[in-house]
């Protein structure tokens, strides 16, 4: 079974609320994500239309392109994009982490 994007999401406001300043590259989030997700085979599978990417990489990237999708943790204000390739937690997104744990 596949993980998700909205299960993706929840993983990146883990990874971004355990950064001292709440901030991280999106390669840094992708080097992480392992360590906070279980990806199956078929998620390691080699992205369509990415080369050189596994799909959920690909999920990762694509929250910041479905930034105005419903639920998306860009939409919700969980996330903001800090600089070009670096995402930061925002004071709502450390609620929602809090509540999770």
């Amino acid at each position: 079974m596949r993980i998700d994007e909205p299960e993706i999401g929840i993983a990146v406001l883990h990874i971004l609320a355990a950064q001292p300043n709440g901030r991280a590259t999106v390669r840094r989030i992708i080097r992480e994500m392992p360590n906070y997700v279980r990806l199956s085979a078929e998620d390691q599978a080699a992205s369509w239309t990415r080369n050189g990417e596994e799909i959920w990489e690909q999920q990762v990237r694509n929250l910041k392109s479905h930034s105005t999708a419903a639920g998306n943790i860009f939409n919700r204000g969980y996330v903001v994009q800090y600089s070009r390739g670096v995402w930061q937690i925002t004071t709502d997104g450390l609620r929602r982490v809090a509540r999770a744990a």
